[in-house]
């Protein structure tokens, strides 16, 4: 925030330097040229080139708070509101006083500081109210259904077996339908080009997606990611999953889901994100997201979730410790 403060006197001087000049250029029929538009770079082989580690960090939420209604933009005052509260959150040293009720501490996530340069009070920009459509009939069922089955609630879910704990959890896959959006942490991915293929690599739960540019038909091998295709159109890469198996499902869609990401590079440290999700036994529209893509600070590694994988056995034994204390207490 204090790179926009003092670039705003800047600003200012040359607005008025600007204005000051009109007359002249008046006079002499002058105009000041446009900004060249940006020329996407190519690959060798003439493709656009996306190549590189890009980070998808944002404070902006996913849904538009019912608050703020029909309201797409923040104003400068809320974005100055939002990136303090978050920096605090961030900056604010840990309270080692108690016992650790989280997986994750807040200190130790990194969901980012920024307000995505759009503005916008949501990701989502379909529908226009910024917010998730309506689920359907069959989907509120299935929600209701699950419920019932993981039985009353408890701190930190159920955890009668590991089959009872969520894959990204055991560090089996992360999901998300294969898309990259932001999360607590990990939110990068590395773009890696070839003629025929681009690969994509999530740093969360270090999962990586092959995608053949071919015009290969789908499949019918269904996986925890589903099955990726892409192509060009202009400058901008279109990759379309599909064939989920649906045991990681996204928000409740899993098998019938279809999710169409757009990758386009709009300057040289930026790429221009869009995702639609189209289940129609989930949700009664298709719903899409858009964000700012921005380059990575330093390498990508491996993230090795839980090393070691004793944080299972943890889960598992503090449950069993805590069937035990209930039992006792209830003699």
């Amino acid at each position: 925030m204090a790179k926009r403060i003092e670039a705003f006197p800047l600003v200012l001087t040359a607005v008025a330097a600007a204005v000051a000049a009109l007359p002249a250029r008046a006079q002499d029929g002058a105009e000041a040229a446009p900004a060249a538009p940006y020329t996407v770079p190519r690959t060798s082989w003439g493709h656009p080139d996306l190549q590189g580690v890009w980070d998808y960090r944002t404070i902006t939420p996913l849904e538009r708070r019912p608050e703020l209604g029909d309201r797409e933009l923040y104003t400068d005052e809320e974005i100055a509101q939002l990136e303090g509260r978050a920096t605090r959150r961030m900056e604010q040293p840990p309270d080692l006083s108690g016992p650790a009720n989280l997986v994750h501490a807040e200190y130790l996530t990194d969901p980012g500081r920024r307000v995505d340069e759009s503005r916008r009070t949501s990701l989502i920009i379909d529908p226009p109210n910024g917010r998730m459509p309506p689920l359907t009939p069959a989907a509120e069922a299935r929600q209701a259904a699950s419920r019932a089955a993981a039985g009353p609630p408890r701190p930190g879910g159920r955890a009668d077996s590991y089959t009872d704990r969520p894959l990204l959890e055991r560090c089996i896959t992360r999901g998300a339908a294969g898309a990259p959006m932001p999360t607590l942490y990990n939110n990068n991915i590395r773009i890696t080009q070839g003629p025929n293929h681009v690969a994509i690599v999530h740093e969360m739960v270090h999962e990586t997606r092959i995608v053949p540019l071919d015009g290969s038909p789908f499949g019918n091998v269904r996986t925890y990611m589903g099955e990726s295709r892409g192509r060009w159109e202009g400058d901008t890469l279109v990759v379309e999953t599909r064939n989920f198996n649906g045991k990681a499902p996204y928000r409740g869609a899993g098998e019938n889901l279809t999710v169409v990401e757009r990758y386009t590079r709009i300057a040289p440290d930026k790429v221009a994100f869009q995702v639609t999700f189209d289940d129609a036994t989930q949700w009664t529209q298709p719903w899409t997201a858009a964000y700012t893509m921005n380059t990575a600070e330093g390498e990508l590694y491996e993230y090795a979730c839980h090393e070691g994988n004793y944080g299972l056995r943890n889960i598992l034994e503090n449950a069993r410790d805590e069937e035990r204390k209930a039992a006792e207490a209830a003699r």
